[in-house]
């Protein structure tokens, strides 16, 4: 069977990944980075691989002061909600009206209920987003989805933005089911994403294949 810690154990033993590790050995050292060390890799803590129904991707943490939690587009409880995630519930609300919108933006309830809440890139420097893009997360994250859509079947994959987008060339559209819109940020939520409806999408599609649904 396959297993998180069996795809881990394959990709830590190679050149590249050895290179991000002894990289953010540095950096940690040195600069404050999220999210933490401990919870780099939390998006596969609360979603074992073959109870995987969704995958979302984001592009790479929250670069604010206890704000990232491994988690894509998650924040920690007790921190003031993202633009991000007001947008998020926004939209919920909007397909659900009898949806409390939560006080706190962390989503690892989603992630309990086989939602791989996927960034891009695991890691980021204080005020400096995307400071460790290109350092070798891409391809590490390229690997999990390609691992997912080779060994995994009908998974609903939600791309909000271009960055996301561009990551349907690993996915077989004839395996999987692929949602997309605009980012649910605060530049380009009225430009699709607000009324994409994939919330109500998702639970439909989880009903046609006899799935349990998401509680939002």
């Amino acid at each position: 069977m396959i297993t998180w810690k069996k795809i881990i154990n394959k990709e830590k033993n190679k050149k590249y990944f050895i290179n991000i590790i002894n990289f953010l050995k540095n950096e940690y050292n040195k600069k404050n980075i999220f999210p933490k060390k401990k919870n780099i890799f939390n998006c596969f803590k609360f979603t074992k691989f073959n109870k995987i129904k969704i995958v979302i991707i984001g592009q790479d943490p929250y670069y604010k002061k206890n704000q990232a939690n491994g988690l894509a587009f998650s924040i920690n409880k007790n921190i003031k909600l993202t633009e991000c995630i007001k947008n998020i519930y926004k939209e919920i609300k909007n397909e659900y009206p009898k949806f409390k919108i939560p006080k706190n933006g962390c989503l690892k309830k989603w992630s309990k209920q086989g939602i791989l809440l996927l960034n891009s890139i695991l890691t980021v420097e204080e005020n400096n987003p995307l400071a460790h893009k290109n350092i070798g997360w891409e391809k590490f994250t390229n690997n999990i989805i390609l691992y997912i859509n080779k060994y995994l079947n009908k998974i609903i994959f939600i791309l909000w933005g271009n960055y996301a987008k561009k990551k349907i060339k690993l996915i077989n559209i004839k395996k999987h089911i692929i949602l997309k819109s605009s980012h649910p940020s605060t530049l380009s939520a009225n430009k699709g994403f607000f009324g994409c409806n994939h919330f109500i999408k998702v639970n439909n599609i989880l009903k046609k294949f006899k799935l349990k649904q998401i509680k939002w």
